[in-house]
């Protein structure tokens, strides 16, 4: 199994699906370190040798890109900073809500949670 940026990447996919499983690269950027570490996108995980898994990781640790740990805490530290202001954004943060414009009067069960019922909300027949 092929360690990665500190990532098991599941070993009998292609190379090219399987470094999306690492957090901050996606398709675009796992094409791009493939190619900068001359691999084929068609091979799978389990053909690589060690010299080309050597490659990926040293790619992307020296490469310009964020990933895992250093990704994570840039997001949080961005999200905490937002909160701190106290801005539009900050707020739904805080509140659990959904931050960028989309309806909440229904939906949203994602990011407010399971729904709570209210007791007597139903208006009795007449």
């Amino acid at each position: 199994m092929a360690r990665i940026a500190g990532v098991n990447i599941p070993t009998q996919k292609k190379v090219g699906i399987a470094l999306r499983y690492i957090y901050g690269i996606g398709p675009i950027n796992a094409l791009e370190i493939l190619g900068k570490a001359g691999v084929s996108q068609d091979l799978r995980v389990h053909q690589l040798t060690d010299a080309d898994v050597l490659r990926i990781r040293e790619i992307i640790d020296n490469g310009d890109y964020k990933v895992e740990g250093d990704l994570r805490r840039e997001v949080s530290v961005n999200v905490k900073r937002l909160m701190d202001l106290g801005c539009y954004r900050g707020l739904r943060h805080r509140k659990g809500l959904p931050v960028r414009g989309q309806r909440t009067h229904t939906n949203a069960r994602t990011r407010k949670g399971k729904a709570i019922s209210i007791a007597g909300k139903k208006i009795a027949k007449k």
